[in-house]
């Protein structure tokens, strides 16, 4: 077992660099190699019982958010001291010296923190589910009713209120706080606008906008070398808190089963998720897909429906794009897109 937790803490170094995050990685890295059993927190993460890899509790993130969480509340001036933006020419022996340190100090705080999952909201995203709901704005010439399945705090249920650069295509306010530039690549954003009539989500953790503490916990699951998402999820909170709808705390099959219920007349209702449906049990996905392909076969002209999924397909680059639009029940990959949104691929609905 211990040498599977180092292998899985090497496996999220290397995938943290990979996104942009040395800092992270330089700790994953230390972390698999250094932890040794006889403290609390150390025997909790060497011993996990279950998955601790990236697919199941990715137990190394965990970590890393709790040590995060240190820093952002003031808790541990020794882990601030190391941590950017003053890591520069710290020595690995310094760093990990820190880390260990909190380990016993902050026992109780990092064990409450092992419990949780992560949750990022990556607000980039949005880079990537726009221009599938302009493909269905285009294609349906009706509103939009959004529905998010693990939408944790929804933060990306407001792109509408961002302002979004997709190659030569501009959307929402230009003065917003939250600026949205992914790298563009391929065919032309879809023509259409972005009219949402109607949002909701649901998530079995929701975050709430306006809870401070809320919010820390979100961002400490931010990797703290990359300034700039925590500037921009900060941004997306503050406009998050000034809207009515919340995330429902809910279980996913229940929920899809509420709201597909009935179709959505004089709307195009689009269920979509960014990088959750993983996180669902593998016979409760395969449920949830029947709950949306049965609303899909009761989808009318007047009432259609689009499943938008940037999710994990086991290719690389990046992660699939995918779009089904009923009642035609055509299903395309229509692009491909960088975990966190840095770059978009676009395909787009093919012609004919």
């Amino acid at each position: 077992m211990k040498r599977q937790i180092r292998d899985i803490f090497a496996d999220q170094g290397e995938a943290c660099e990979k996104l942009g995050s040395p800092f992270t990685a330089r700790i994953c890295r230390l972390a698999g190699q250094r932890l040794m059993t006889g403290t609390a927190v150390a025997d909790t993460i060497l011993g996990w019982q279950g998955d601790a890899s990236a697919l199941g509790d990715s137990v190394p993130l965990r970590l890393c958010g709790a040590l995060h969480g240190l820093v952002l509340t003031g808790k541990s001036r020794a882990l601030a001291a190391v941590y950017p933006p003053h890591h520069e020419g710290v020595s690995d022996d310094d760093l990990w010296a820190a880390i260990a340190g909190m380990l016993v100090e902050a026992e109780a705080f990092i064990l409450d923190r092992l419990k949780g999952p992560p949750q990022t909201n990556e607000v980039r995203r949005v880079g990537a589910t726009l221009p599938m709901f302009l493909e269905v704005s285009r294609q349906t010439g009706l509103p939009l009713a959004l529905s998010e399945v693990g939408a944790s705090a929804g933060l990306n249920l407001f792109l509408d209120e961002f302002h979004i650069t997709l190659g030569e295509d501009s959307f929402g306010d230009p003065t917003s706080a939250v600026q949205i530039t992914p790298k563009w690549r391929g065919r032309r954003a879809p023509k259409g606008p972005l009219d949402i009539q109607a949002r909701a989500s649901c998530d079995l953790l929701p975050v709430d906008p306006g809870n401070m503490a809320d919010r820390e916990r979100m961002l400490s699951f931010i990797w703290p070398d990359q300034a700039d998402r925590l500037q921009r999820t900060r941004a997306a909170f503050d406009i998050a808190a000034r809207q009515r709808a919340r995330v429902e705390k809910a279980d996913a099959l229940d929920w899809l089963k509420t709201r597909t219920a009935e179709p959505m007349k004089g709307v195009a209702h689009v269920i979509y998720s960014t990088i959750a449906w993983q996180y669902i049990p593998r016979e409760a996905r395969a449920t949830g897909e029947e709950i949306i392909r049965a609303a899909g076969a009761r989808a009318t002209e007047d009432a259609p429906l689009a499943w938008a999924r940037m999710e994990i397909d086991g290719k690389s680059p990046g992660t699939g794009l995918t779009l089904i639009l009923w009642p035609s029940g055509e299903e395309h990959l229509v692009g491909r897109a960088d975990f966190h949104g840095r770059w978009i691929d676009w395909h787009g609905w093919p012609a004919g």
